[in-house]
């Protein structure tokens, strides 16, 4: 999975438990992905093509070639 390479935000994994909650069969894995996009972004005087959650895109931690 892409993680971010400014801030370094990946995949959150957990449980889902039904909603009888059964303490046997109601609960399953569950991954939470986030929002990374592939962008070339400058670095150094370069350009370089990296993953980019799309919080950081927004707050303007990085500058996109």
């Amino acid at each position: 999975m892409a993680k971010c390479a400014i801030c370094d935000k990946g995949a959150h994994f957990g449980k889902v438990v039904s909603h009888s909650r059964s303490q046997v069969s109601g609960r399953s894995n569950k991954m939470w992905k986030s929002n990374v996009k592939s962008v070339r972004i400058k670095v150094n005087g370069g350009t370089q093509k990296m993953y980019v959650c799309t919080s950081c895109l927004r707050d303007g931690k990085v500058e996109r070639a």
